[in-house]
């Protein structure tokens, strides 16, 4: 599937409720999957964590900030590449422990200089 594809994605389909930061459950652990998907696009760029003080900063900057798990701190897309991702909205899943964030990227998600972190397609060992 190419981009193209994408162009009638409608940020807004799926919608139906309002859910506030207190509804994010850390509880049941102190990081939570954040998706991040292109708003324009529909196209899922990549996959990281949030722990409270990411979010918290996500909502105060209106970019994304992270979790990162390799270094152990915070990490804002894009302050070292240039690469930032403007926060259009955050959803939150039905079990209140993983986000939806849909974002206005600024150049590539991926570290490797691709659009998406998903451009590898896994094939079968043989």
């Amino acid at each position: 599937m190419n981009i193209e594809s994408h162009r009638a994605f409608d940020p807004r389909f799926g919608a139906t409720d309002v859910a506030r930061v207190e509804d994010v459950d850390f509880d049941k652990s102190p990081l939570i999957p954040a998706i991040v998907q292109d708003a324009r696009t529909g196209l899922v760029l990549t996959l990281a964590y949030m722990n409270r003080e990411a979010l918290a900063r996500t909502l105060e900057l209106g970019q994304t900030v992270f979790w990162s798990r390799s270094r152990g701190e915070l990490w804002h897309k894009g302050a070292t590449s240039g690469n930032f991702q403007d926060v259009v909205s955050i959803r939150l899943d039905c079990d209140g422990d993983a986000l939806l964030v849909l974002v206005h990227p600024h150049g590539p998600a991926c570290h490797t200089g691709a659009t998406t972190c998903f451009h590898r397609q896994l094939s079968r060992a043989e």
